[in-house]
């Protein structure tokens, strides 16, 4: 089998490359070797045999291609407003093609009288069209190109385009990687995969997606690789999943006793849903099993997540273990210890918080009866992983919003105890299918879809600016009925550029729809000083004033049974998941809450699909695949920084059958061969520890 190394070496030995080159490809593209570079695919491919004239030229918006004459070079303009323009001659026309950057580098490239074949996208400007920045080349050298009926083209930078790797130069520098790398590049499947999904081979497949000979060979070739990648995010989740259930001790959670039974009998503020039932079944069999529980607890705002969670913490109690809740936000942490208190009553169990905010001399007070075993629950933020906090006997570990906190952050609370702790990750946001088995696919999941009894769905409403008055009447109704309302608005300042209704402007003019001494108003925004966003907060909690009106800074860890209405100003802002949780705000007692999304008349498609959604349903799963598909997975979860969905060509939408294929195909190899000590699976291992080296392998933190 042929080393690895190939791969693996620095992308400036490529011919063409040279140091230059390779630190700003390193910087802009995070290319640092062959296979970093190979696999900078192309983003698209034309078809180079058409060639138009210049007077055929009649739209910005699709890219020409013309083979003509320089007849003119001259530099325009002033130090940093300077441009090069060339004109171009053919039989029907002339047009000018402009470059604004790499003056220098294309003034070398660019003389009089040359026949050349420029490709590119028109500008229309002073009433004709020119060319900015187009690719050219001589004429004469375009006949030798081997790949001319389907071209690829590659994502460039202005400071790529700088030294000369525009997409032309990309190209250029990956044919002449290809040229020595036959017989350099490893296979990474093995043959019963090939054969059994009829896949070519990697190095076929890397060669035609840069330079297909037709458009069958290069479906050919992004399918093996697109299987490729989601097969071995797959294999890397599951084994790591594998590994975990195999090697990893847990603690044996076996005594269910005073703790919890005081707290089932004395305390339950109301009876558990079926649902719950069956997710704390499933809790008690992983903490019982004597092996680390890693379990992902999913549920929509107000299924009642934190009373499973408190229920499993009272267990590690019972067991003689502390345990721990983190939390993103002071104000979600301070939330979580006013439900814990409340619920617990008048238990015999010590719990605490510990935030950035806790004054010194509470803090030491805190941390020594950590250290000394008569803390019984912490609850804090980030707070929670410093040095100097040290647990007498952590056995829990319970993580809220996860998703908003780093895997170094996480790993550093996951250490501070001998024997791994059982981790339960909670999160309100509905993970979609196809996400959960690549972001939380060595988890195990579990799903609370039910509300509690008494509560009713929520009714979602989408009111324009002309309907302001409409909106205010049915709130003072709300408010007569000693209802209290959110008004949440996206930002705190005006912004130049965006016709939003900013908060204080809100403010004000609630105020005045709204006076005193009939109506109180509160404001909380993310700039207040904490103690003043306490009080405003605290004011509303205790029903001192009817309206709220605030950013998103309420969008978790606020819950007031008797707000009854959230009303979002330019709901068209926000995002799906962001509306879901701030509509679950309210609808937190028993009578009827409402969501009234308020937009501007002119709604963009994706503004219009994510109202129309908000309005249709209130699962949150439903949503969440709405938003994946508006959004995509990029910008969920903090996927881009998580660096776990680092896809090139496969798209966890559009290829759902290829992905539960490549877990499937994973797992019944896993099954088979646990460690992969089977021959056939060496290929497997190589690709593994390739992928091994260039990531932390934080796969056994939740």
């Amino acid at each position: 089998m042929k080393s690895i190394s190939f791969l693996d070496t620095a992308v400036e030995y490529v011919k063409g490359v040279g140091p230059k080159r390779a630190e700003i490809l390193r910087k802009e593209f995070q290319i640092d070797t062959f296979h970093d570079l190979l696999t900078h695919f192309p983003f698209r491919y034309m078809d180079r045999t058409r060639y138009y004239s210049v007077q055929e030229i009649n739209s910005d918006s699709i890219y020409y291609q013309i083979k003509g004459r320089i007849i003119k070079v001259e530099i325009i303009g002033k130090m940093r407003s300077q441009r090069l323009v060339a004109v171009l001659k053919d039989s029907s026309g002339e047009i000018d093609l402009i470059w604004f950057q790499g003056i220098r580098w294309i003034k070398e490239m660019v003389k009089v009288g040359m026949d050349v074949v420029v490709f590119g996208k028109p500008a229309f400007f002073n009433g004709s069209y020119n060319i900015p920045h187009p690719e050219f080349e001589l004429a004469a050298d375009r006949k030798n190109e081997i790949d001319e009926h389907l071209q690829p083209f590659y994502s460039t930078t202005e400071k790529l385009k700088a030294i000369g790797l525009d997409s032309k130069g990309i190209r250029k520098i990956i044919r002449n990687l290809i040229s020595v790398s036959a017989g350099n590049i490893q296979e990474t499947l093995p043959d019963t995969i090939q054969s059994r999904l009829k896949l070519i081979g990697r190095e076929e497949a890397l060669v035609a997606i840069h330079f297909p000979t037709d458009a069958a060979i290069l479906e050919k070739a992004v399918s093996r690789l697109k299987f490729e990648e989601l097969f071995f995010i797959q294999l890397q989740i599951l084994k790591s999943k594998v590994g975990r259930q195999k090697f990893i001790k847990g603690q044996r959670f076996t005594i269910v006793g005073d703790n919890l039974n005081q707290f089932y009998r004395e305390y339950l503020p109301f009876e558990l849903t079926d649902a719950q039932k069956r997710v704390i079944k499933e809790i008690r069999f992983d903490i019982g099993s004597g092996k680390q529980m890693n379990r992902l607890l999913q549920g929509d705002v107000g299924s009642g997540k934190t009373l499973v969670a408190l229920m499993t913490m009272l267990i590690a109690l019972d067991n003689g273990f502390q345990t721990c809740l983190m939390a993103p936000t002071e104000i979600l942490a301070e939330q979580h210890l006013r439900t814990f208190s409340k619920m617990l009553g008048q238990m015999p169990v010590n719990v605490e918080l510990l935030t950035g905010s806790t004054k010194s001399k509470n803090r030491k007070r805190i941390l020594e009866s950590l250290k000394e075993g008569s803390l019984h629950i912490i609850i804090g933020t980030h707070a929670l992983i410093e040095d100097s906090v040290v647990f007498d006997k952590l056995g829990l570990v319970v993580i809220d919003e996860q998703h908003r906190f780093g895997v170094v952050q996480r790993s550093r609370l996951w250490q501070k105890a001998e024997v791994p702790p059982h981790i339960l990750v909670m999160t309100a946001t509905p993970i979609p299918r196809t996400l959960a088995m690549t972001l939380y696919g060595d988890l195990d999941v579990s799903v609370i879809d039910e509300l509690p009894p008494g509560r009713k769905p929520i009714k979602t409403f989408h009111f324009t600016d002309h309907d302001r008055l409409k909106v205010f009447s049915s709130i003072k109704k709300q408010i007569a009925e000693g209802r209290q309302i959110y008004f949440v608005y996206p930002m705190i300042k005006e912004s130049e550029s965006i016709d939003l209704k900013y908060l204080m402007d809100g403010y004000e003019s609630i105020c005045r729809e709204f006076p005193l001494p009939e109506f109180a108003v509160s404001i909380v925004h993310g700039k207040m000083k904490p103690a003043a966003k306490d009080f405003e907060m605290q004011r509303f909690v205790k029903g001192e004033t009817q309206l709220m009106v605030a950013t998103t800074v309420i969008e978790v860890g606020v819950d007031v049974p008797n707000a009854s209405v959230m009303v979002i100003e330019n709901a068209e802002r926000f995002g799906l998941s962001q509306l879901h949780q701030l509509r679950g705000r309210v609808g937190r007692g028993a009578d009827q809450s409402y969501c009234i999304l308020m937009s501007s008349d002119k709604l963009t498609n994706d503004g219009k699909q994510r109202i129309a959604t908000m309005v249709k349903t209130t699962d949150g799963f439903d949503i969440a695949e709405a938003d994946l598909k508006l959004r995509g997975p990029g910008d969920l979860q903090g996927t881009v920084q998580s660096g776990v969905l680092d896809l090139k060509l496969a798209d966890i939408i559009r290829d759902e059958k290829l992905l539960k294929l490549a877990r499937d195909l994973a797992n019944d190899i896993l099954n088979k061969d646990p460690i992969l000590s089977n021959p056939v699976n060496l290929p497997l291992v190589h690709q593994l520890g390739r992928m091994d080296k260039h990531a932390a392998d934080f796969s056994r933190i939740s």
